[in-house]
């Protein structure tokens, strides 16, 4: 397997273990919620604007999402501090713990169909893990240097 086609698979497992998560755990809420909730946590308060580039999606999508996670209590919009006619997007407290709720119940959820993995596998999966978090909190201009 080529070094691309070994990315691609990481991400394409990535995804299917996320959706059989959250069927299996009868989650109904949909990813763009976890998504975004995962950007403004790691980013904080964000533009509607930039949210939704970061989140992949179009604006308008943005804003009915902000609106159903306003809603349930999980978002809070405010002013800009740099431009009051602005709005920041921002997660609350109970959007962070729902957030690490969420998390916690993949990881229980999908354990069991890991549970028969040595240590040397499962030190495959740590390192994994670090190097793909490690590379998804990276720019590009971060990695120029790390090629070789």
């Amino acid at each position: 397997m080529h070094k691309a086609e070994a990315i691609t698979a990481i991400v394409l497992a990535a995804h299917a273990l996320a959706r059989i998560a959250a069927h299996d755990a009868g989650n109904d809420a949909p990813s763009a919620q976890w998504r975004t909730l995962s950007i403004l946590d790691q980013r904080g308060g964000m533009r509607l604007g930039a949210l939704a580039s970061a989140a992949r999606t179009t604006q308008p999508g943005m804003t009915r999402l902000i609106g159903a996670l306003e809603s349930a209590g999980l978002v809070e919009r405010g002013a800009d501090p740099r431009d009051s006619r602005a709005t920041v997007v921002t997660a609350t407290a109970a959007g962070i713990r729902a957030l690490h709720e969420w998390r916690t119940e993949l990881g229980t959820t999908l354990a069991p169909r890991f549970d028969d993995l040595g240590d040397d596998d499962w030190r495959a999966i740590e390192r994994t893990a670090a190097i793909l978090g490690e590379r998804a909190q990276s720019t590009p201009d971060d990695m120029t240097g790390a090629r070789g």
